[in-house]
Order: C-alpha cells, then structure tokens, then sequence
C-alpha cells in the first residue's frame, strides 16, 4: 500500500511539473485567439485543493497531540490550549495566504 502511495504521489508530481509548462504554449497566429489549456486553468484550483487538505490535516494533527497532552497532564492545560490556539491561527494564516495566492493564477489577464 505504501507502495501504491508513493508511486501516485511521486506521478502527480511529475504530472504538476511538466504538464503546465508543456501546454502552456499559445498560438503565434495573430488571427487567432490564445485561450489557456485546461491544465493551467485547472492549476489554481488544484492547489487550492491540496493547500485545503494539507491545512486540514495539519490542525487536526495538532489538536489530536494537544488534546492527548492535557489528558496525560492536566495541570499544564491552560499553556498548552494557548500554544495550540497560536500554531493553528499561524496554520490559518498561511493557509489564506496559500489559497489567495491559488486564485491569482487567472490565465485570462
């Protein structure tokens, strides 16, 4: 199975490098029009995806080690719900600036 994942990531991968660079090449007709293909428009809204589930994955991984922590030591509870409330607005915060900088790939401009 861990096979499975790495070979699937590592092919995403190679799919996101070398897809947007291959079709991003316009038309030299000056007749014609030059829409963008549908792996560039697709980009942003991929990496918004991906930026989503990485945030996700990370404030839920956070709470579950907070929470387990102050069930082993409740009298450092207090310190511990503050850290755990500063990391995940920092996780938040790069996480609209991620998505922000996802939704300026607009190929149209």
């Amino acid at each position: 199975m861990i096979r499975f994942v790495k070979f699937a990531l590592c092919s995403a991968f190679v799919w996101l490098v070398f897809a947007a660079p291959a079709m991003a090449q316009g038309t030299t007709d000056p007749g014609v029009s030059a829409k963008p293909s549908a792996s560039i428009t697709f980009s942003g809204a991929f990496g918004a995806g991906l930026v989503a589930i990485g945030a996700a994955y990370g404030i839920g991984k956070l709470a579950s080690s907070a929470l387990e922590s102050m069930a082993r030591q409740p009298e450092v509870a207090g310190n511990i719900q503050t850290a755990m409330i500063i990391a995940a607005a920092l996780i938040e915060g790069f996480t609209f600036f991620a998505l922000i900088v996802c939704m300026q790939q607009n190929p149209w401009r």
